[in-house]
């Protein structure tokens, strides 16, 4: 079972003067629940090489059990440290891909050709598909193999209004990840700021926050069999 992770390469939130990056715990905990069930793991990001993790997701109050492990383990934060640049990546390659959120997807993967490419040759394959958190915003620009938004009339969730609002980001981010899904013909679902929640619909699967990415990676190997 290879399983690919893809994670952000940009590292400024905004104009703030702020880092951001990927949020930890949404690569950690789907990171050991694959590992530990046999998953061969990949990962890839757009530039290659480290990809930045947000160094809010790093504060003691945001750590996990599974962020611990994460940043304990020699062969873990060597990953971070080389990934692939996800143009070179190959979705034949593939059984499934999951997307780690934080707030850096926002700005270079939305848009990221390579990852378009990757979204709809997975659909297209009908392989399963993860994303949590804000990484639901990468599938804005994809379609599906009959030519419209991939996530038309599908049932999605993501990293709602209510939330971004809460971390003070509304004015800050590029656009708002509950209006642009919606705007694509997204049914979207949410619970209330930073519930856990996760979304199946077909092969797709959509975590809404960090405390969701546990969930997700459990659907997502639902989906593996």
């Amino acid at each position: 079972m290879n399983i690919l992770i893809v994670l952000t390469s940009h590292a400024s939130l905004g104009n703030t003067g702020r880092k951001t990056g990927f949020w930890l715990e949404e690569l950690a905990a789907p990171y050991w629940i694959l590992q530990d069930a046999g998953a061969t793991l990949t990962l890839a990001s757009p530039a290659g090489g480290r990809a930045p993790i947000d160094p809010a997701s790093e504060a003691p109050e945001a750590l996990t059990d599974s962020t611990r492990r994460f940043k304990a383990d020699t062969a873990a934060m060597t990953a971070v440290a080389n990934t692939l640049r996800l143009v070179d990546v190959e979705a034949a390659h593939f059984d499934a891909v999951f997307y780690a959120g934080g707030h850096g997807p926002l700005w270079d993967l939305v848009d990221d050709p390579a990852s378009i490419r990757l979204i709809e040759q997975m659909a297209a394959a009908d392989k399963p598909l993860a994303l949590v958190c804000h990484a639901p915003a990468v599938l804005r620009f994809a379609k599906g193999p009959d030519g419209r938004p991939l996530v038309a009339g599908k049932e999605v969730t993501g990293f709602t209004n209510a939330e971004e609002a809460v971390a003070g980001l509304t004015e800050v981010v590029p656009f708002l990840l509950q209006d642009v899904l919606q705007e694509e013909g997204a049914r979207f679902s949410k619970q209330p700021p930073f519930e856990p929640h996760v979304v199946t619909d077909g092969q797709l699967v959509t975590g809404q926050n960090p405390a969701s990415s546990a969930g997700a990676a459990r659907r997502l190997l639902a989906l593996l069999g």
